[in-house]
């Protein structure tokens, strides 16, 4: 059985962890509108200020795999310099020049 400060200590973290866990819950679940980003907020009221509308991208990376598919492939080019250049990288030291002074 826990003893009385022990008690006490559980207690204080109840009563302080619950109400900001409460608070934090109600205050994003109870927000009028999603948060935008500095994108949307700032970046596209400029632009449609100034006559230049969004386009759709050339590459559409949202739809499909072709994204995970550009993660994979960085990283196995990025595995394969990694591992080629590994042995230079830990194990091998270049030597030094030696100062070679005439005296």
């Amino acid at each position: 059985m826990p003893d009385r400060k022990n008690r006490y200590k559980i207690l204080l973290v109840h009563a302080i962890l619950l109400p900001t866990l409460l608070y934090v819950y109600s205050f994003f679940s109870l927000a009028p509108k999603p948060w935008t980003g500095v994108d949307e907020a700032v970046v596209e009221k400029i632009a449609k200020e100034h006559g230049r509308e969004a386009r759709p991208p050339l590459v559409s990376t949202d739809k499909g795999d072709l994204l995970l598919f550009a993660f994979l492939l960085a990283g196995a080019v990025g595995g394969f310099v990694g591992g080629y250049y590994w042995r230079m990288l830990v194990n091998e030291k270049k030597e030094q020049p030696k100062n070679h002074t005439n005296g």
